[in-house]
Formats: C-alpha cells, structure tokens, sequence
C-alpha cells in the first residue's frame, strides 16, 4: 500500500473491506501484521487504531456475545470494518494520522497521542533578537532549531551555545536606557548590554547575524573561523592565543555534541525515511523536505540499471511541496517520534538539501531494508 499527499494532505487509498455478514470468518483469514484499522457502528464515531497484529487485534475487540467483556468489544454495535494492510510500524503511523485527520478533524492529536517536539527559537521579529525555548512554530520572523528529544536537552543547548555569543538571555521587550539596571550576564562580559546602550541596535543586530549564521550552518562558519585563527597564530608563533583559539575550537565542538540526531534549522531539515514495502523486491522512500513529508515513492530493487543511477533520476523528479504551518508542524512531531523512538523500524538518512543526498549510504539503507523484508511479502500493494 502506498499513501499520497493530495492537495496538501496526506490521503490513503481504499481500504479492504469485512462486511458483518462473515464477520468472523473474514477476520480468521486476516495475517498478523501491521495494519491501520476502523470499525464502524453505524452513525457513531468509528473506531480508529493500529496495530502490528491485526487478526489477533480483531478478535479480541470483536468478540463473540458468549466471550468474557472485560476489556473492549464492539460486537453488537460494529456494522462494518475497514483495514489497511502496512508493512512497517513507521507506515502504520503516518496512515493513522492520515486517518485520524479525516475522521477526527476536531480531536485527532489527542487521540493519536501526538506531542510537539522542542525547538530552540532565534526570535528575529523582535527588535532586539533573542532565543527561546518552545514547542510551537508561529508565523513570526523566526528561526527554529530542532526537533530536540526532550525539553532537557533543548535547555542545555541554549544555554551552552548562548556562552558563544553576546546576545542577551532575559525574555522582556527592551526599553533602552543608560539608567537601566542591566543584569548578571552584563556584568559577566556575556552580553552586549544593549538594554543599558552599551552598544547600538546595529552593532547587536551583527551578533544576531553571528548566532543565526551558527543554527542555520551547524556551527561551521563559527569553527572555521576559530580554526583560520589557530593556523594563523601557529604560524605567528605566538603559541599562547593559539592555545585560546584551540580551547574555543573545543568549546564549540562540545556545544554541537550536546544536539540530537535531528536537530538543525528546519528550514534547511531534510531526509529520507527508508522503510519495508508489501511489494515484492521494492522499498518505500519517504523524503522529508524543509520540515515537510513528501509523497512516498515505491523504488523497485530488482532491476538491470544501477542503483546509484536510478536514485539519482529518482530525486530529480521530487518538487518538495510545503504544506501549512499548522501541518509542518505535526509532520515534524511524527518525524520525531519515529526516529526517537524504541519502535523505529525504518532507516533514516539526513541531509541539508536535495542536492546534497548522500547516495551510497543511501544505497546501503535501501539493501538493508529489502534484506529485512520477510520471504512472504506480497507481490504486489495492497488496493
């Protein structure tokens, strides 16, 4: 089964369909896989949930009238149910989203259980920058970085990566003034202090641009310049601020240690997700662009032309298509959750923009995937 984004959505196709009239003996020629299901009863609410073991996950919502009821069983209300058959838990979830979207549009993060992960915020539509600590995107001029794993560590890296910088720390709306009281971090040499007018909005803006350079180019910039400076003090001879540089080149390195797999500007977050397919000699990929899941591709593994050469013809053909705020902001909230998860089941592959795709270790991810496919995948996607 392949999903597809439609109008900016994420659609599913028909479902396969166990009408009540042999119910059960439907259900006992189902396989015990991962699958996304409804039930239906009438004009109430459907049922909606997933799974890794269908024909068991069936039975046992379904009983018989005679069976125990101590847990859930929707037997004597349930007119028909609709499954979709998957091949990984990471398909399972993002077609329970899709699901859940439709037919729940009102309550559908509740019910999937889905929590926004943490960023860390360049605020720059304030006039004088700062950074913050958040989980949600807004559409102010803004610079996110993350997703984090929790909100422990995207605190920790602020306020290790601010000791880099000059730029304050306190949240207020500045009031300029020689007369203002300032703060620890002024007096300690971490902060421009451009609430007391040490220094002008022109010369604070050029320390934002030093800290955005920093998010949005993963610490690079900063360490090349560190590293230029080591090189020219060594040649110099002048050993002593050469060691300073040295110690600054650590620093930083350390700081950019403390960041999750995921994390960079989300504007410049790509990546594939890698994932088992019910077709026959094929995986799905799912690219990730600009903090927004793409349609999936089924890439066929049995063929005469080389896989290097296929991938690439593969992601000239991708228009990353971006969806509303509101959405990229979800669709970063499941990427987080599968790749930060104990259940992660796929391979993902990150990069900084389509033109960079690391093909062979894309390449590798994709064989590994396909090894990984049970004797008795389906030869062709389910309908």
């Amino acid at each position: 089964m392949v999903t597809h984004w439609k109008k900016k959505r994420m659609t599913v196709p028909f479902p396969a369909v166990i009408e009540v009239a042999g119910l059960d003996d439907a259900i006992a020629a189902l396989p015990n896989s991962d699958a996304v299901f409804l039930v239906w009863a009438g004009d109430r609410s459907p049922y909606l949930a997933k799974t890794s073991m269908l024909k068991r996950r069936l039975l046992r919502i379904l009983k018989t009238a005679e069976s125990p009821r101590r847990s859930l069983n929707l037997r004597e209300v349930v007119t028909r149910v609709d499954y979709w058959l998957t091949a990984s838990r990471f398909e399972s979830m993002l077609v329970h989203y899709a699901l859940a979207r439709r037919h729940f549009p009102a309550d559908y993060e509740r019910l999937i259980k889905l929590r926004m992960p943490t960023y860390v915020k360049l605020v720059l539509a304030n006039e004088f920058p700062r950074t913050q600590v958040t989980t949600r995107l807004t559409g102010g001029r803004a610079l996110y970085y993350g997703p984090f794993r929790t909100r422990a560590g995207a605190e920790l890296f602020e306020n290790q990566f601010l000791d880099l910088f000059q730029i304050r720390r306190c949240q207020e709306n500045l009031e300029p003034s020689p007369q203002h009281p300032g703060c620890i971090y002024g007096e300690m040499g971490k902060c421009l202090r451009p609430c007391q007018q040490v220094v002008s909005p022109e010369e604070y803006q050029s320390e934002v641009a030093r800290v955005e350079e920093f998010l949005s180019g993963d610490g690079a910039a900063l360490l090349n310049v560190a590293s230029a400076a080591r090189e020219r003090l060594s040649e110099e001879m002048n050993f002593e601020e050469a060691a300073r540089q040295h110690k600054r080149i650590e620093r930083i390195q350390e700081v950019l240690a403390l960041r999750d797999n995921l994390v960079r500007d989300i504007d410049h977050l790509y990546g594939v997700a890698v994932a088992r397919s019910r077709m026959a000699e094929s995986v799905l990929v799912w690219f990730f662009c600009r903090g927004s899941w793409q349609a999936p591709r089924m890439f066929s593994i049995d063929s005469h032309v080389s896989l290097d050469a296929r991938l690439r013809e593969l992601v000239a053909t991708i228009d990353p298509v971006d969806v509303p705020l509101a959405e990229k902001q979800e669709h970063l909230a499941l990427l987080a959750r599968w790749h930060y998860s104990t259940w992660s089941d796929g391979e993902w592959i990150g990069f900084r923009a389509l033109d960079d795709v690391p093909y062979r270790k894309l390449g590798r991810a994709i064989a590994r995937a396909r090894a990984k496919m049970p004797e008795s995948a389906a030869s062709s996607p389910q309908s």
